[in-house]
């Protein structure tokens, strides 16, 4: 009875682990295809931007909404590293924008993932040639997996520096700081 009881203790404990196995390497592949796209705007890697979307694919952001990747492609190629570059002849350097993203929050289910990060710019393209925080904001992301990768099915992105900025945000879970609390009893 004793060796019955320890062969199921660690059938059930060798499938928590491989579970928790599962959800460790989704988690770690939703993170890096984040990490991966922030890295290919930067760069003007557009082939790799949209190697992190769903073919139907939903952009929300401060310029409007973007519908599959042909309407994504169209708007990211104009964008971040993308945009046409003047550089003087013989110039050793020029000036960049590199943008970071932190704290992701990532929930899976099966197939399908949720998930919020928070993202900031710096440029060294002042008068001054310091750097300075440019813009910063937050991702509230849907993903799926698509023949066992991982993309974004919807991305909204808000900045914080530009018109879609909003008093408060649930998907961070922020409350409307203009509703009052109760009076504690």
């Amino acid at each position: 009875m004793k060796s019955i009881r320890l062969t199921i203790a660690v059938v059930a404990g060798l499938f928590a682990a491989s579970a928790w196995a599962g959800y460790a390497d989704d988690r770690a592949e939703i993170e890096n295809v984040s990490n991966k796209y922030m890295v290919a705007v930067v760069a003007g890697d557009i082939e790799t931007v949209m190697g992190t979307w769903a073919d139907d694919g939903v952009l929300e952001w401060v310029f409007g909404t973007e519908v599959g990747k042909a309407a994504i492609r169209k708007a990211m190629s104009n964008f971040g590293g993308a945009r046409p570059v003047d550089i003087p002849e013989g110039a050793k350097s020029r000036p960049r924008t590199r943008h970071q993203i932190i704290n992701h929050v990532i929930d899976v289910t099966g197939n399908t993932a949720k998930s919020t990060a928070y993202w900031f710019a710096f440029t060294n393209n002042t008068p001054q040639g310091d750097v300075q925080l440019l813009y910063f904001g937050h991702y509230e992301d849907e993903m799926v997996k698509v023949n066992g990768k991982w993309l974004f099915q919807k991305r909204h992105v808000y900045n914080e520096s530009r018109d879609n900025r909003a008093v408060f945000y649930p998907g961070l879970g922020e409350k409307d700081p203009r509703q009052k609390k109760p009076a504690a009893k």
